[in-house]
């Protein structure tokens, strides 16, 4: 199903009284609140002297956003009528007007005129499209804000994120029950032991309190935020562990969203915490289901909804607050989990993060336990002490750093000394590996790998800041490219996922697949020949520059040509994999299957002229090293005869002839 238009269904059509301009105020007439001048003083011809064509929103003035936007889309509508009427009045006449002249003239008039109008046209329609979306900014959203209580208009927060959000419209639930008991309790342990750890964005009691509350039948109904975040924790446990669009699991997450979203006007709604941690399990489900959501536009809402509650900053030391240290540290850690996710979701898709770190000024929160149910619902176990999630937090600092430097900084100049620059981030990325306990569970190991050198492998591309790639640089892009293509399509063909792998992941697949087909186009000679290439001399009081990794990838045999064949495949297979998951992986497959295209021919043809030349070579060996046959001679050896020898004689004579 396409994505419906806004400007063919605009969804904010919202009623609501506004006061009075002043100059209608002070001569007692009704005034009907129109944007920028009200009619009474059209009509006067005061529309300068109209407040709200000047002071609209000043203090003790304020007019309703919800009312300016009204009239702004009512206007845009009728210029989106009269485009699209003079549009389709435009086709009607040049599809009936004959030809004046000679069609095959490149320079006919008709034709240059008829050009125009068509051009004019589209112009006009997709300059009236984007000025309604640009409106949308007018909406002010914060802590306080009450415009979009359910109780007070039909145009909620929550529909607003949905409709910006949607890709496809969600199909309607299949049931009204709860699901069975066994299954939730299944599905929650799932979510808690490989999403939850990662991303701590609520108290870990909460969702198991309203398990034993939901499965009894004398509890009071949950709120709307509870439902919303039982549906939701079913749903993304259950996308999670999906290896195809069509299997149970995936149908089922869709079927729990589904049963979610009545909640979605109370859960979402502005002004508490719960709206931070409901959009932030909204997001984490769009990462695993992008054909009906998207993740970008939700991590935007959820962002904003951070700076709006202020808990991109610590409390001061006065508020009553920081007096609560578990509060404090459970406010931290919904942060940090919105942050891990900003970042991360906009640098798989290259763009501006939704806040700097300059803005903010929140300490890491401290490391946790967490409790799991049992699959039965018994007795509560513990994951191991050390924290995956703040570990996270960590690399994500890391990242913050220099993806801001080097790609997003502005004005974006030269950097001095950029060599040292990616050397120091490689060294930190280095040490944070280093503070990795072997205790920590295998998917949380397996995870921070991946993300280590997809974070090298990025840190080295060129940017406008950064310099150009020495040899050396090509060599770390290489190995590493390597050693994750080999990890994540292992990972990507196994039964069961153990760690929170999402739709991003095929996006990384072709970065890093992309970058290795780069490298291969610059310097294939160099890489190909295997030939040592010296690292560049430290500088002192420099970070000094990272070693190439230890090759892992046994299991590809043979030379470079033979393991860049076989990560080139490995490419390849693990898109075909995630495609059968999620269907933009497909274009992704066929994109690279192009681009590759040229370098798997040249590594082919490299790999048959060595196979060739080893099969010569050998060939040689093999006939210098024949035995000759009986009676004859092998060439280089001269036959040795013994003349007239007597043995017995030799003995008898101690050995004299």
């Amino acid at each position: 199903m396409s994505r419906p238009s806004f400007s063919d269904n605009p969804v904010l059509k919202v009623s609501r009284p506004v006061s009075a301009c002043s100059r209608c105020r002070s001569a007692k007439v009704k005034c009907d609140g129109k944007l920028p001048a009200c009619t009474a003083c059209e009509k006067a011809g005061r529309e300068n002297e109209c407040s709200a064509a000047n002071d609209q929103f000043a203090r003790g003035k304020e007019r309703s956003y919800v009312a300016a936007l009204e009239l702004r889309i009512e206007r845009l509508q009728r210029r989106l009528e009269f485009a699209k009427s003079r549009k389709a009045s435009i086709s009607l006449h040049e599809a009936e007007a004959p030809p004046t002249v000679d069609p095959s003239r490149r320079d006919s008039l008709a034709a240059i005129r008829a050009a125009i109008h068509r051009k004019a046209a589209r112009s006009r329609e997709n300059s009236d499209i984007n000025a309604l979306v640009s409106d949308f900014g007018y909406l002010c959203i914060n802590a306080t804000t009450r415009d979009f209580e359910p109780s007070v208009t039909n145009m909620t927060f929550a529909r607003l994120v949905l409709a910006a959000s949607a890709e496809n419209a969600m199909p309607e639930p299949k049931s009204t029950d709860l699901p069975p008991k066994q299954m939730a309790y299944d599905l929650v342990h799932y979510y808690m032991t490989n999403i939850y750890a990662l991303y701590p964005a609520f108290p870990s009691t909460a969702i198991f309190a309203l398990l034993e509350a939901l499965y009894r039948e004398d509890e009071h109904p949950a709120r709307s935020s509870e439902y919303w975040l039982f549906w939701m924790v079913l749903a993304i446990a259950s996308s999670a562990q999906s290896r195809s669009m069509d299997d149970d699991y995936y149908l089922k997450g869709v079927e729990c969203v589904g049963r979610a979203l009545p909640y979605a006007d109370r859960a979402l709604m502005p002004g508490y915490i719960t709206q931070i941690q409901s959009l932030l399990l909204l997001t984490q489900y769009s990462m695993l289901d992008p054909a009906h959501l998207d993740a970008w536009y939700l991590v935007g809402f959820t962002c904003r909804a951070v700076i709006d509650l202020g808990f991109h900053q610590d409390p001061p030391q006065t508020q009553p607050l920081d007096k609560d240290k578990d509060t404090l540290e459970a406010r931290r850690r919904t942060f940090y989990c919105v942050y891990a996710l900003d970042r991360a979701i906009s640098m798989v898709h290259a763009r501006a993060f939704s806040f700097t770190d300059d803005s903010i000024s929140v300490e890491l929160p401290s490391a946790s336990r967490t409790l799991l149910p049992s699959s039965g619902g018994g007795p509560l176990s513990g994951l191991p002490s050390d924290d995956p999630s703040l570990l996270l937090f960590k690399l994500r600092r890391l990242q913050s750093h220099w993806y801001q430097t080097l790609f997003k900084c502005d004005p974006a100049e030269p950097l001095p000394d950029a060599n040292s620059f990616i050397w120091q981030q490689f060294l930190q990325m280095r040490e944070w590996r280093d503070g990795l306990s072997a205790s920590l569970p295998l998917g949380a190991l397996g995870m921070f790998e991946l993300e280590l050198r997809y974070s090298y492998v990025y840190c080295l591309t060129p940017s406008e800041r950064g310099p150009r790639l020495t040899t050396y640089d090509r060599v770390l892009i290489f190995e590493h490219a390597i050693a994750y293509m080999d990890r994540i399509y292992r990972i990507a063909t196994a039964d069961k996922n153990i760690s929170f792998y999402t739709y991003h992941d095929a996006l990384k697949v072709y970065f890093m697949g992309s970058q290795f087909v780069a490298v291969l186009r610059d310097a294939g000679d160099v890489l190909l020949s295997g030939s040592s290439v010296p690292m560049p001399p430290p500088i002192p009081g420099k970070a000094p520059p990272p070693r190439l990794p230890e090759r892992l990838d046994r299991a590809a045999g043979g030379d470079n040509v033979d393991r860049s064949l076989y990560c080139l495949e490995r490419v390849a297979l693990t898109l075909k994999r995630y495609g059968e998951r999620w269907d933009s992986a497909v274009g992704l497959m066929n994109s690279f299957d192009i681009i590759s295209a040229g370098v798997i021919e040249q590594l082919k043809a490299r790999r048959n002229a060595r196979d060739t030349a080893a099969s010569q070579v050998e060939q040689a060996h093999n006939q210098q090293s024949v035995p000759p046959h009986q009676g004859q001679q092998a060439p280089g050896q001269q036959e040795v005869r013994w003349v007239d020898v007597d043995v017995a004689k030799i003995i008898r004579n101690g050995g004299q002839i």
